[in-house]
């Protein structure tokens, strides 16, 4: 059933007949309001909140004028107890709706705080102005529309109009299939999401995009050779999300890849050269790293576009239609130490000598990309001449007693398609 909230009011207007503005009382106004319009958490850390909670409990009584008011979606809203409070009917998105805290979060979070911390809010009065009976579409675009002190980001934005709901769709099979958890943050100061970089949905963008060999791909005429220094849209168009969908199945094999390098890495500095030294550049021992897929945490910091060079030579193994030309798990792990061995590792040794760090650079640094599909496309040839090779080699040898015909039949050379 839709639940039910009041809150206390001195007067009100009906703006429209979908829109009522109140002067509401502050002391008991409704905490526990869902968010779900709202296209991000508030943030207690922020100087937005800093500002709303120092204004509302240095002079109560002048932060009606001080402040913008909050917004609120309802079902239904209408006058109770002889108009001294509203009545608000909301629906939440289980319920099929998209109703409550628009804009105010922030707001509502320092009433709770305020309170928790025995202020007088007698005096407070805040403006509320209740839209009734939105759709999700429009309360999203009201939310989206608010002028906010804080700047939005676009990731939050892109979250609230729906557009990484393929992606969350996709995840949430995964989880069930191979009884996985992902922990991914899709929009600003979302609570149960880490703030760890890797963890972040642009994150998954970016993986995607390294594996695009249709539009990343040096032996064509585009310009965009390496998906060095990507950017990504502020909006996923239906193209995009084609494409998108098209390279969803390879989202595994990314993370995989990533959180195999990351593996190496703790591997390599727990066992350094000389003891309590790491001679790998932007590799810090006193961080920790979390990787989108919950089981993987480790026990040093990284950039976050670090692992990016190496997924994005492991498209040269793909063909036009994202199909892996070799069976993956076959060549893998092997091209990944041999990558790590003979370039990236030696990459990283150098930056640090020379008293560099490598950071968000390495996304930027055409040198790598090339490098590492050099390399890649090297192995590709080396693995397939080893096939060609072992398939002559299995070639099933005749009896002396065979004729001469059978004899050269058997001399011919099969190559796999």
């Amino acid at each position: 059933m839709p639940k039910t909230w009041n809150i206390k009011i001195d007067n009100y207007i009906q703006a429209n007949p979908n829109c009522i503005i109140a002067t509401a009382h502050v002391d008991s106004f409704p905490i526990d309001l869902p968010l779900e319009p709202n296209i991000r958490e508030p943030n207690r850390k922020s100087a937005t909140y800093r500002q709303i909670f120092d204004s509302l409990t240095t002079e109560p009584g002048k932060f009606f004028s001080r402040h913008s008011g909050i917004v609120l979606s309802a079902n239904i809203a209408k006058p109770v107890k002889n108009k001294t409070e509203l009545e608000l009917e909301v629906l939440e998105a289980n319920e099929g709706g998209s109703d409550g805290i628009i804009n105010g979060g922030h707001t509502v979070l320092a009433f709770e705080q305020a309170k928790n911390y025995n202020y007088n809010l007698t005096e407070a009065r805040v403006k509320v102005t209740i839209h009734i009976g939105l759709t999700e579409e429009s309360a999203k675009d009201i939310a989206l529309a608010s002028n906010t002190t804080t700047p939005v980001d676009s990731r939050s934005k892109v979250n609230a109009r729906g557009d990484y709901k393929f992606i969350k769709q996709y995840l949430a099979q995964l989880e069930r299939a191979e009884d996985r958890k992902f922990r991914i943050a899709y929009y600003q100061n979302q609570s149960g999401a880490p703030r760890n970089a890797q963890c972040n949905v642009t994150h998954l963008l970016k993986l995607l995009y390294c594996l695009d060999r249709n539009k990343y791909n040096p032996d064509s005429n585009k310009r965009t050779k390496h998906p060095a220094g990507m950017s990504l849209p502020s909006n996923i168009t239906d193209a995009e999300r084609e494409r998108l969908t098209a390279l969803l199945p390879l989202l595994t094999h990314a993370l995989w890849i990533e959180q195999r390098l990351y593996e190496i890495i703790q591997e390599y500095i727990s066992n350094p050269r000389r003891k309590g030294a790491n001679d790998l550049a932007s590799i810090d021992i006193r961080k920790t790293t979390l990787l989108p897929d919950s089981k993987y945490s480790f026990g040093f910091g990284a950039p976050t576009d670090l692992a990016l060079p190496i997924i994005a030579s492991y498209r040269v193994f793909l063909d036009k239609d994202y199909k892996w030309i070799l069976p993956f798990n076959e060549f893998a792990e092997d091209f990944l130490q041999h990558l790590w061995n003979n370039y990236f590792r030696k990459y990283l040794v150098s930056e640090k000598t020379a008293g560099n760090t490598v950071g968000t650079k390495i996304s930027r640094n055409q040198e790598i990309w090339e490098s590492l599909y050099i390399s890649a496309q090297s192995y590709l040839n080396s693995s397939l001449v080893k096939m060609v090779n072992s398939n002559k080699s299995e070639e099933p040898k005749v009896t002396e007693g065979a004729n001469k015909r059978t004899k050269r039949k058997s001399n011919a050379t099969t190559v796999p398609k």
